[in-house]
C-alpha cells in the first residue's frame, strides 16, 4: 500500500453512509398523490350533480308515516290543509343534508372544499327554505311552536362545521317541522282558510326573484340586450366579477329548485282557494317559468357571451324566466289576497242522516238550486295586469 496518493476504490463497492438509496420512497407516494387527486375529481363529479326532482304527494305520504311512528292513527288519518306544504319543506331541507356527499358548504377538506357550484346552489335552497319557514305561520289560523323553532334553526350560519354543524340545525329543523305535520295530521293545526298569508309570501317570493334578476343581469355586458327583461341599467349593482358569475347562475338554480317544490305543494293545500280566486293559470305559468330554469346545463362551464356570438350568455337566459317568474308571483299574490273559501272538513260526513229526504229534495228542487249558484259564483275578478309590491325591508341575514 503506497504511503502517499489515493487508494483506488474497489470496483462495484459503495458506501452505503456515502450513497443512501432512498429513491423507492417517492414512487409510492406519488401514486397515491395519483390516485387520491383521481378519486377526489370522481367524487367531485358526483357530487356535483343537482338532485332530481321529487313527487310532493309521495313525499307527504312518506313524511306522514315516518313522523307518526309513535302515533300510526295520525299518518292514515286526512290531514288539515297545510300538510303537504309542510312535508314538502321537510323533504327540501331533508335533501341538503342526505344528497350525495351530504351538505358541501360548509366542507373543508376536499373535494368539498374545491367545489363552489353545489355549494352555492344549496344556499339558494337554503334562502329559499328561509323564506317559507319565516312565512309559515301566516298560513296558520293559530301560532305554532315548532315553526318557530325550525325558522331558529334554519336561519344559522350556513358554513358552521364546528358543533352545532349546519348539518346538525337542518336535522332539527325537519325534526321540529315533523312534529308540526303530526299537528296538522291529528287536526290540532290547520292553516287558514283565506289566501292572505299565501299573499304575503308570494309577495316575499316576487321580491328575492326581482333580487336574483337583477344580480343576474348584472354580469351582462351588453345594457341593450336588457330592454326586454323591464330592467333599468342604471339601477343595476356593480357588474358581476368573472369569478362570480356561476355563483350567482347556481344559486338561482336552487331557489328555483327549491320554489318549484313549494309552489307545486301550495297548489294541492290551496287548490279550492285557487278556483274561487281564479288563479289556476297564473300558477301554472309560473311554475313552468320555474321548471324552465331546470333544464340540463350542457356546457361544463357557465359562460358570459354576448349578441349572436359563439358563447351563449347564460346568466341572461336565467334573468329572462325570474323576471317573468317575478312578475307572476307578484300577479298571483294580488289575485289570492282577500280570497276565502269555506272551512275544509278532513273528516268523513256523518252517516246518520236519513237517505230518503235527502234524495227527494235534489230531485224536487234541482233546477232552482242550480240557478241560486250561479249569481254567487260571479264573484269580482282583480285586474290581470296589476303592478309589482314595493319592495319591503329585507330583513337582516348572515350572507357568506
Amino acid at each position: 500500500m503506497p504511503l502517499f496518493g489515493k487508494r483506488k476504490a474497489v470496483a462495484g463497492r459503495a458506501s452505503p453512509l456515502e450513497r443512501p438509496e432512498y429513491g423507492w420512497i417517492w414512487k409510492p407516494l406519488v401514486v397515491l398523490l395519483v390516485l387520491y387527486l383521481l378519486v377526489t375529481l370522481a367524487m367531485g363529479i358526483w357530487w356535483s350533480r343537482e338532485p332530481a326532482p321529487f313527487d310532493v304527494e309521495q313525499a307527504t305520504a312518506s313524511e306522514r308515516v315516518r313522523v307518526a311512528a309513535e302515533h300510526p292513527e295520525a299518518a292514515t288519518s286526512p290531514a288539515a290543509r297545510g300538510a303537504v306544504t309542510t312535508a314538502t319543506l321537510i323533504g327540501v331541507v331533508e335533501t341538503l343534508y342526505q344528497k350525495p356527499g351530504g351538505y358541501l358548504r360548509n366542507d373543508i377538506f376536499p373535494p368539498g372544499l374545491w367545489l363552489d357550484n353545489m355549494p352555492n346552489w344549496e344556499y339558494g335552497v337554503l334562502r329559499q327554505s328561509r323564506e317559507l319557514a319565516q312565512w309559515l305561520p301566516t298560513f296558520e289560523k293559530e301560532g305554532v311552536a315548532p315553526l318557530e323553532t325550525a325558522l331558529e334553526k334554519l336561519m344559522g350560519e350556513s358554513r358552521d362545521w364546528l358543533y352545532p354543524a349546519t348539518e346538525t340545525r337542518l336535522e332539527a329543523a325537519s325534526e321540529a317541522l315533523g312534529e308540526h305535520l303530526l299537528a296538522l295530521g291529528s287536526g290540532a293545526a290547520a292553516f287558514a282558510d283565506d289566501g292572505d298569508g299565501l299573499a304575503l309570501w308570494l309577495e316575499r317570493v316576487a321580491v328575492r326573484l326581482d333580487d336574483l334578476s337583477q344580480r343576474l343581469s348584472a354580469s351582462v355586458g351588453e345594457r341593450e340586450a336588457l330592454r326586454d327583461l323591464a330592467i333599468d341599467p342604471d339601477e343595476l349593482p356593480d357588474p358581476t366579477p368573472w369569478y362570480r358569475v356561476d355563483d350567482y347562475f347556481f344559486e338561482a338554480r336552487g331557489q328555483a329548485w327549491a320554489l318549484l317544490h313549494f309552489l307545486r305543494a301550495v297548489e294541492r293545500d290551496y287548490a279550492d282557494l285557487l278556483v274561487a280566486a281564479e288563479a289556476q293559470g297564473l300558477l301554472t305559468r309560473l311554475i313552468g317559468e320555474l321548471e324552465m330554469t331546470q333544464r340540463r346545463l350542457w356546457s361544463p362551464l357557465v359562460l358570459n357571451g354576448s349578441g349572436f356570438g359563439i358563447f351563449a350568455n347564460h346568466s341572461l337566459v336565467m334573468a329572462n324566466y325570474t323576471v317573468r317568474a317575478r312578475d307572476l308571483a307578484s300577479r298571483l299574490a294580488d289575485r289570492v289576497e282577500g280570497v276565502s273559501v269555506p272551512a275544509w272538513q278532513p273528516v268523513e260526513p256523518a252517516v246518520d242522516a236519513e237517505p230518503a229526504p235527502v234524495e227527494e229534495a235534489p230531485q224536487e228542487a234541482a233546477i232552482p238550486e242550480e240557478e241560486a249558484v250561479v249569481p254567487e259564483d260571479e264573484a269580482v275578478v282583480p285586474e290581470e295586469e296589476m303592478p309589482l309590491p314595493e319592495e319591503e325591508a329585507i330583513e337582516q341575514e348572515q350572507d357568506l
